[in-house]
């Protein structure tokens, strides 16, 4: 893949972008490295006429934006060497089975290695015999009603394909029902409304776009795309521009499922209250700053441990923050002097620009630099309190681990606000939510041990992403020191993950990064599942010799499934 050093370039403002006939997309806002696209359109069952319509698009919009488009409809393209060439892959329209095994293994392999896949409407109508795939596209088409008018509902709008649409988007197509949502696997971006239009089967939570990843790929995906004319609309055809963009890894969001979450603001300043100079004009559901120094701060409700998300978008070399731990009828001031500002300022020094801790700890900068956004465009923030520890996600990567040891502050309870810094200090929020997560659960740390006596061990305490964990004789290295810290599991200051679904897939030690092969609850029988996967930890063939690898597999409750924690 011709990636990857320079993916993005960040800070240079690209030429206005013009795509020929039809409809223009937005330009991006900075200008990106070239890619490659590999668009597959091979059918085995129904064939769609949209197919030459949704080619031409993507080539326009490669021609328009810095990458080069490959069609094909045969599958021999599918082998490691030809793929390597390609940042993402699109499978336009496709249906029934279009891969062999060998393909499929190699396909598989491409995406797990950090390949992107971009589905469109009828992609989710292939390959249903192929698990990989479904694990990939999230779910399978069902059935559909006549094509119609039906009103999509946006529900996140910091992904580069969805960031330029209205709340509410109504449009004609032919509007699919899937075997299931993918909620819990996938970050839902889009849902069909059932009021607007006949047919639907799925109720009040309709998915019709969404992305998750896959290991190191990216996956994105939209039910629209049936009729020639999808093609020719402005809107559509920018959010496949944003699915290419955030699949070849040149634009990033956060991908990761998401539930449980109660709208602080999303419109309505209801419960709101600005305190000091300046303002933040409320527009297209967005908040923009202006002047200051002040605040813009949830007063109606204080919040002790929690997950809360927004996202933020600056033009240019902008300041602002969020505040959080701070008591009620605070000043902007006396906000920062309770509580802790995260940051967000493009080219301030290190424990002072997007992702410290204002003033007391700066972010992992590598991991900051690879996750943000540049100037232009969107970025979520996860900011998740548990007791006085403040960890800090950029578009679903860990970029700040923060324990407050300051006596005069606290964020085991407090509000939170949002900054306006000053004049031409002009950042927007949109979408601000917040999860309650009720008692922070105390960490444990000890061995992890079987029902063999064996300890869960680190070899060789070697700590590279990657090691595979095995069974050992208890020993008492911190090599077999694990600490439980809510739904991980962590050693040498990294997580337990598992790299994949299927059984047999590798346990292994890793960064942490809140992704879902990073959590794990306790099962049945002493059994511990990785809630993503559905499987448990296991150790491989029942063995209980030293040295024996540590996967996961379905739960049947015997002996090598059976753990002990701290």
């Amino acid at each position: 893949m011709r990636n990857s050093l320079a993916r993005r370039v960040i800070g240079v403002a690209a030429a206005a972008l013009t795509i020929a006939a039809l409809n223009s997309s937005p330009p991006a806002a900075a200008a990106d490295a070239p890619y490659d696209v590999l668009v597959f359109s091979k059918t085995a069952g129904f064939r769609h006429d949209s197919i030459p319509a949704g080619i031409q698009l993507i080539r326009e919009l490669g021609a328009a934006n810095s990458f080069t488009v490959t069609t094909t409809e045969d599958s021999n393209h599918f082998t490691a060497t030809n793929l390597a060439k390609y940042e993402t892959v699109v499978f336009l329209n496709t249906t029934g089975d279009v891969l062999n095994a060998t393909q499929q293994g190699v396909f598989e392999s491409y995406v797990r290695g950090g390949g992107g896949y971009v589905g469109i409407h009828s992609a989710s109508d292939t390959e249903y015999d192929w698990p990989f795939y479904g694990e990939l596209v999230g779910t399978y088409f069902t059935s559909h009603p006549a094509i119609q008018q039906a009103t999509v509902r946006v529900e996140n709008r910091a992904h580069p394909a969805t960031a330029h649409l209205s709340p509410a988007w109504t449009r004609t197509d032919e509007w699919y029902n899937f075997r299931g949502s993918v909620r819990s696997s996938a970050r839902v971006l889009a849902t069909l409304d059932e009021s607007t239009y006949s047919g639907g089967s799925m109720g009040a939570d309709h998915p019709h776009t969404w992305c998750k990843t896959v290991q190191a790929g990216r996956s994105f995906y939209t039910g629209s795309g049936h009729t020639q004319a999808s093609y020719a609309e402005a809107g559509f055809r920018a959010m496949v521009l944003g699915g290419l963009r955030y699949t070849a890894n040149r634009a990033d969001a956060d991908c990761r499922p998401e539930n449980g979450y109660t709208t602080l603001y999303n419109g309505s300043t209801t419960g709101w209250t600005q305190v000091g100079p300046g303002s933040f004009s409320n527009s297209d559901n967005t908040l923009t700053s202006s002047g200051g120094m002040g605040m813009l701060w949830y007063s109606a409700k204080e919040f002790r441990s929690y997950s809360l998300k927004l996202d933020w978008r600056m033009p240019g070399d902008d300041n602002s923050g969020v505040v959080v731990g701070f008591p009620a009828g605070s000043t902007a001031d006396s906000a920062l002097a309770n509580g802790h500002e995260v940051q967000i300022d493009a080219t301030d020094t290190a424990d002072k620009t997007t992702g410290a801790i204002y003033g007391f700890k700066g972010a992992d900068q590598a991991a900051r630099d690879a996750a943000l956004n540049p100037p232009g465009e969107w970025n979520t923030y996860e900011l998740l309190v548990e007791g006085e520890r403040l960890q800090v996600f950029l578009n679903g990567v860990l970029i700040n681990d923060f324990t407050n040891t300051d006596p005069a502050r606290s964020l085991t309870s407090g509000h939170i606000g949002i900054q306006n810094h000053g004049t031409g200090d002009d950042v927007s929020f949109r979408n601000i939510r917040i999860k309650e997560l009720g008692v922070v659960p105390v960490p444990h740390t000890g061995p992890i041990t079987g029902a063999s006596g064996k300890c869960v061990d680190v070899p060789g305490g070697n700590t590279a992403d990657g090691t595979r964990l095995q069974l050992w004789s208890c020993n008492s290295g911190v090599n077999q020191r694990w600490t439980v810290n809510g739904t991980t599991l962590r050693a040498l200051d990294k997580c337990m993950e598992v790299a994949g679904t299927a059984n047999a897939a590798a346990v292994r030690l890793w960064t942490c990064n809140g992704s879902g092969g990073q959590n794990w609850t306790p099962g049945a029988n002493g059994s511990l599942v990785n809630p993503q996967s559905g499987k448990c930890l296991d150790a491989n063939g029942g063995s209980s010799a030293d040295g024996t690898q540590l996967i996961v597999w379905t739960c049947h409750g015997g002996t090598n499934q059976r753990w002990t924690l701290p």
